[in-house]
């Protein structure tokens, strides 16, 4: 999973994401329930269609929820794609297709191998914004009748990548292919367009491990 991230600045989503940058300000550094950037598809518009940035909140909230920022114990700023289709909180923006990059310069991951965490910085080889994949939801605050905007940010096992299954600390009742470390989910420019707009079977599809080569990771500091 993935609990820390710079976001891309403004202009950096302006050029690597051909969208307006987000009218709303966000922080440099973003955790769970932290207000961040996402870059999402207009609806009704077809595959490649218009772009456009938003702020919301880090933490997904689920359609029929009571209130915004749930229990610290339910953590929605990452989403198993394994289980996209059946949890509650995801299945709706799921099947609607809300799909959404998430700009980010890096993000952060917690390394054990000397004992004790020390936390990595994966930054993209080529110097360009990662674009994460994610899902995104608009809810009514109930109270009020406040719209907001929220996103979550998929994962999926790593065990067998080189790279992201050195990261999050091990747990010796399990064996090395057993222990479901968790990696973001990377799409490339290329496929922002079937992300974003395709089916999702298409969506689907590109649901996989970024080759180790796309990473330049380390000790952060």
């Amino acid at each position: 999973m993935c609990n820390q991230y710079a976001p891309a600045s403004p202009q950096r989503i302006a050029d690597h994401f051909r969208t307006m940058p987000p009218a709303d300000c966000y922080r440099p550094g973003i955790g769970p329930w932290g207000h961040g950037p996402f870059v999402r598809q207009t609806r009704g518009q077809a595959l490649g269609g218009h772009r456009e940035a938003a702020v919301g909140q880090w933490a997904l909230i689920a359609d029929n929820a009571k209130e915004a920022k749930s229990s610290a114990r339910i953590m929605t700023n990452n989403a198993r794609s394994e289980s996209l289709a059946s949890r509650p909180t995801f299945r709706g923006p799921w099947s609607r297709a809300q799909r959404c990059l998430i700009p980010a310069d890096s993000f952060l991951e917690p390394n054990w191998e000397s004992g004790k965490n020390e936390w990595w910085r994966f930054r993209r080889a080529d110097g360009q914004p990662w674009g994460l994949a994610g899902l995104w939801n608009t809810w009514t605050d109930p109270a009020s009748g406040e719209l907001i905007e929220s996103y979550t940010m998929l994962t999926m096992n790593a065990d067998a990548h080189p790279l992201m299954r050195r990261m999050h600390k091990p747990d010796p009742k399990f064996g090395p292919h057993e222990q479901d470390k968790r990696s973001v989910v990377v799409i490339e420019t290329d496929d922002f367009d079937a992300w974003l707009g395709g089916s999702i079977d298409d969506a689907k599809a590109l649901i996989r491990l970024a080759p180790v080569e796309v990473f330049v990771a380390g000790p952060d500091g």
